[in-house]
């Protein structure tokens, strides 16, 4: 285990950016706690701005986490229905994870991932939240909301899910919602675009066992 590194470099991290929010309404948040195994850890953390909280715990080796959180009150942690999942094994739970998570003005990211070898790529710009259940394994997720108008994003992979894709994309003034419910024993793959002022809602649950698998394409709005 790494653990000295690791808490030397979050030590840095942390009185750095005090340092920089003294002024400012609130002073950003680092908490990372490892629970048993986590060789080859890399995690790099970029707050700039205030009031920004990373809180979450994860487990097992070679797990890769990018975090960046611009402006004021951005929040990264666990999902709330589930809360902290410190005490079943962390809301990382699984080795080979790929998290990277960018913010900036009031976004909430929350996750609980169970599995090994995923892929998480969330870019929220703006008071957007982006709620993500991972119990599957080699998943791919990359979700963009922006614009004003909140966007809310819920996915999740249960059981069965493996290898599947998800690509979606909210934008526009318009208030859009989206929940996701991927399972099958084969491929699955959604692209879903939500644009334009007028608000917009989509909800999917999936459950695919044809041969060669499914896939869904939704555009709403303009």
């Amino acid at each position: 285990m790494r653990i000295g590194p690791i808490t030397f470099l979050l030590t840095l991290v942390v009185l750095s950016l005090a340092m920089e929010t003294y002024a400012g309404e609130g002073h950003n948040h680092v908490h990372v706690e490892q629970l048993n195994s986590g060789d080859n850890l890399e995690l790099n953390i970029d707050q700039i701005g205030y009031g920004n909280v990373i809180n979450f715990s994860f487990d097992h080796a070679n797990n890769t986490f990018n975090f960046t959180q611009k402006g004021a009150g951005n929040t990264i942690s666990w999902v709330p229905w589930w809360g902290s999942g410190k005490s079943w094994g962390g809301d990382v739970d699984g080795s080979g994870n790929d998290i990277t998570i960018d913010q900036e003005d009031g976004a909430t990211y929350g996750a609980h991932v169970w599995g090994n070898n995923n892929i998480v790529d969330v870019t929220q710009k703006g008071d957007h939240d982006t709620f993500l259940d991972v119990h599957a394994d080699g998943t791919t997720t990359e979700i963009w909301q922006q614009d004003s108008g909140s966007k809310y994003a819920r996915v999740y992979y249960y059981g069965t899910a493996d290898d599947s894709t998800t690509d979606l994309m909210q934008k526009g003034a318009g208030a859009h919602t989206a929940y996701i419910t991927l399972q099958g024993s084969e491929t699955t793959d959604l692209t879903l675009i939500q644009l334009g002022n007028t608000t917009q809602s989509y909800s999917l649950t999936q459950t695919c066992v044809t041969v060669g698998g499914c896939s869904v394409t939704v555009t709403q709005g303009n």
